[in-house]
């Protein structure tokens, strides 16, 4: 197929991975360098030093080449033994796949399944921990952000829940980290793990993993085996390398991301993804589709919507891409015969929403759904205009 230029791109709004920005495309073109090189340890350096300002952490963090899967793997393995009971609360496909990689490395795992479209209640992994008087529960596993449904999860209620027990506390913050609210220290949360392509603004390809000094005192030798062994990023950090071949191109770009991301202020950044939030929100509520995550805990990076029952998704997501040159996503799990995602996570405009929501309306009125163009717009620049002034 021929090259993409900006030019030619869509309005990229899906839910990952997400739109790149020029600076990011341009530091990853970068000539190569070695890893073993004094440049390299000083763009690990650098990043590391970003990375953390973004993660809110002075612990140990580490830059894996895999994907975020690669990074869940590593969370489990590394600090669950086979046969260590953990508990896996989950609202949507991918806390059911951190309870997947949990069952793969042979971990007892207890299931809390919530609802999809709501989030996880606090009390419950309170109450679940307080009655392991035995402390047979080594860990809790829970997403930040359900890439799913576009739920964000209370974090800090959940970490306050553990009280003194002895559970570690690992969160998939793939799909929210500098989307939605995450502080890794404050917090007390033991391993994070996020990835490259959804807030941070770069290629598929790179998972970060924090460790707290709880985490390393759990540490399995033997689970860890080799690739995914952090004790071994742990000792290469030292010399501002990772063990194996890192991808060198998506540090540079990562490098760069992290830097506009500081540039503009985590806090502020975070807010821009909430105001596109409310305002992706406001428009599909005009257009009288309903959404799938409750008001009360809607997350920043992504919104899940239904399609009337006479819309098929896969038609629509094509419609929309080959006419009205817009990406969207589709819906995941049990959503998926009948929603699509409207991702407003990482590089993404005022005016892209709107295009966005311009873009699902008349596509909207082609299959038939009976609507006035522009209702939906209206909404969506009134909540954009509201947060602005």
């Amino acid at each position: 197929m021929p090259a993409l230029n900006y030019a030619d791109a869509p309005f990229f709004l899906n839910a990952g991975p997400t739109a790149l920005p020029p600076r990011v495309v341009a530091a990853g073109s970068q000539p190569m360098i070695s890893h073993r090189s004094e440049t390299f340890h000083q763009l690990y350096a650098e990043l590391l030093v970003k990375a953390r300002q973004i993660l809110l952490t002075q612990g140990d963090l580490f830059f894996l080449t895999s994907s975020g899967s690669g990074g869940l793997e590593a969370s489990v393995s590394n600090f669950i033994a086979p046969g260590q009971k953990v508990l896996v609360a989950s609202i949507g496909n991918f806390g059911d796949k951190y309870r997947d990689i949990a069952q793969a490395a042979g971990a007892e795992v207890e299931y809390l399944a919530f609802p999809w479209g709501r989030a996880i209640d606090p009390q419950v992994i309170a109450d679940k921990l307080r009655a392991d008087t035995r402390h047979e529960i080594k860990a809790v596993l829970f997403t930040q952000h359900e890439t799913s449904t576009g739920v964000y999860n209370p974090v800090e209620a959940i970490a306050a829940a553990r009280g003194d027990h002895p559970a570690l506390l690992l969160v998939d913050a793939i799909s929210g980290l500098a989307a939605c609210p995450l502080k890794t220290d404050e917090w007390g949360l033991d391993v994070v793990v996020a990835s490259s392509q959804k807030a941070l603004m770069t290629p598929p390809g790179l998972a970060l993993i924090t460790v707290s000094e709880r985490a390393w005192a759990s540490f399995q030798e033997q689970g860890a085996r080799h690739y995914f062994n952090l004790r071994r990023y742990q000792q290469s950090a030292a010399k501002n390398e990772t063990p194996e071949t890192p991808a060198v191109s998506l540090m540079f770009a990562m490098n760069e991301a992290a830097s506009m991301i500081l540039e503009q202020g985590l806090d502020d950044y975070i807010a821009a993804h909430y105001r596109h939030r409310d305002a992706v929100r406001a428009g599909l509520k005009a257009l009288g589709l309903a959404l799938v995550a409750d008001d009360r805990c809607a997350g920043g990076a992504i919104t899940s919507f239904y399609l009337p029952e006479n819309i098929q998704p896969a038609a629509m997501l094509k419609l929309i891409a080959t006419k009205y040159d817009t990406v969207l996503c589709g819906g995941l799990g049990q959503l998926s015969a009948h929603s699509l995602r409207f991702a407003h996570v990482g590089y993404v405009r005022d005016m892209d929403i709107v295009v966005g929501l311009a873009a699902l309306e008349l596509a909207l009125k082609e299959a038939g759904y009976p609507l006035t163009l522009g209702n939906g717009l209206a909404a969506c620049q009134e909540a954009l205009y509201a947060a602005r002034n």
